[in-house]
């Protein structure tokens, strides 16, 4: 049985060329190419192009295309009841002595494991594993070779599937200890405090590769599929009632968006904390210097969510504070991350970590984890910009190869494996300690350096009345 090649990066949808595929397609009508690419079809049509034959295999970009854009139009359990179907009605698998069989079932194979491979979370429906076992039954008993490759694919599916609940698992009970310290901060605030990020590690370099830990791990539980589901829609030629509100959405993608938040709040957090003026100030030297650390790293989320928290309005008034502090390698990160002109600085310096990653000889080098937000609002306006059917009612398909190429590259980065050794307190403390609300923040700001006009002092005031309310778990 031939195996799945690793995933390699961005796609090329130019190696996608009609006349390798001429056989197969020849006779079915409602697909439509420019130049030899593929640029619309029926969603029946795409739907057969899926499907292998004794002379087609279809190419693995499209394979990856098709299965991430289709959810748009149907349902994953419902695609692949129709691919089923197909396999068992034109390749006539009933009959596991065909020598047609003996040809057709190692693609056919070959298409389950690229999808059980690429997008395991479809497979946590039990219509899908209803569909994926009858076809395999079928499959393997044909041959003891398909009986092990069946059994080999269904093993990596349980254990994917088995390695994310445990994920889900253990972020159920890291927001559960935040919350237990929390309640404890709420009911002794002042000794509930006795740690802060300098205490637990001092060293820049150290806390920026904790952080690159988390970032990957996050990274990597999430699925291809969610960068649709997260901006689904009803399909308005789909007769179905319904909505695809039962579609697992995109929970470890907004577990991921959380954690930037967190994150952005921890920075604020540990500088408003302090009640010294050289403390905030050695607190803000040492964040920036992780920044810097994290954008050597490649890791481009968390710098963005530091710089986000030392830019946040409790934190950028103390001026007091920032005055005793050497902002000059703090005004460089914010230049590479300055919004204008779309994000240039950010978009060059993410090109040449990427090109850093193509090329490295260390797994350090491969590390490449983007501004997330940025990523997401890219594919959300390449959503929102083009349309997901033409007049005619076919499938834009040139939308679709567009947002695959966005979404492989974002799956060769989580797949890297992060380099540097665990430290178990250090990651606890990220993940758990508890953080201070926006009110929270602006109250221990205000108490560091006073308020310096009406509006602040009456802020400061009405603060002062609720601040046993003041804090949330992030």
């Amino acid at each position: 049985m031939p195996q799945t090649p690793p995933f390699t990066g961005q796609l090329n949808t130019g190696s996608y060329n009609k006349n390798l595929y001429q056989t197969k397609e020849e006779g079915y009508p409602g697909l439509y190419y420019h130049d030899n690419h593929l640029v619309s079809g029926s969603l029946e049509a795409l739907i057969h192009h899926l499907v292998p034959t004794m002379d087609y295999y279809p190419d693995r970009t499209y394979i990856f295309t098709f299965l991430l854009s289709s959810r748009l139009f149907i349902h994953p359990y419902e695609l692949m009841s129709k691919v089923c179907h197909l396999c068992m009605e034109q390749q006539r698998l009933g009959d596991p002595q065909d020598v047609h069989i003996r040809k057709i079932a190692p693609k056919i194979l070959q298409l389950l494991t690229e999808w059980t491979e690429t997008f395991p979370y479809d497979f946590r429906d039990e219509r899908m594993m209803r569909s994926l076992k009858e076809l395999t039954h079928r499959l393997a008993s044909g041959d003891e070779v398909y009986r092990k490759a069946v059994s080999q694919m269904s093993q990596g599916l349980i254990r994917r599937l088995t390695v994310l609940s445990q994920y889900e698992e253990a972020l159920v009970k890291i927001n559960a200890t935040a919350a237990e310290r929390l309640t404890a901060l709420k009911a002794k605030p002042q000794a509930s405090i006795q740690r802060d990020m300098l205490s637990i590690c001092n060293d820049p370099f150290t806390v920026a590769q904790q952080l690159t830990h988390i970032e990957l791990e996050r990274l990597s539980y999430i699925g291809p599929e969610e960068f649709v589901q997260a901006f689904v829609q009803k399909d308005p030629l789909d007769n179905d009632k319904r909505c695809f509100s039962d579609h697992k959405k995109a929970s470890n993608l907004e577990a991921y968006v959380e954690w930037f938040n967190r994150l952005s709040y921890l920075v604020a957090t540990e500088i408003c904390m302090p009640v010294k003026k050289k403390h905030r100030a050695r607190v803000i030297e040492f964040f920036i210097d992780v920044a810097r650390e994290c954008f050597n790293i490649g890791n481009f989320n968390s710098l963005m969510a530091i710089i986000s928290g030392m830019n946040m309005s409790p934190v950028s008034r103390l001026k007091k504070t920032w005055s005793k502090v050497k902002t000059a390698k703090f005004d460089i990160l914010e230049h590479q991350m300055d919004p204008s002109s779309n994000f240039y600085n950010y978009r060059t310096a993410l090109r040449g970590a990427t090109q850093r990653s193509i090329t490295a000889n260390s797994s350090r080098e491969k590390i490449v984890i983007p501004f997330f937000s940025l990523l997401i609002k890219d594919i959300y306006f390449l959503n929102e910009g083009c349309a997901n059917r033409l007049p005619n009612g076919h499938i834009n398909f040139e939308k679709f190869w567009e947002l695959a190429k966005q979404v492989s590259e974002f799956m060769t980065w989580k797949k890297v494996e992060c380099p540097f050794e665990k430290d178990r307190k250090i990651l606890q403390y990220l993940l758990t300690a508890p953080v201070f609300t926006e009110d929270a923040l602006y109250l221990a700001s205000y108490e560091s350096e006073g308020p310096e006009n009406n509006m602040e002092k009456d802020r400061w005031k009405s603060l002062r009345l609720l601040n046993q309310h003041l804090f949330i778990n992030k």
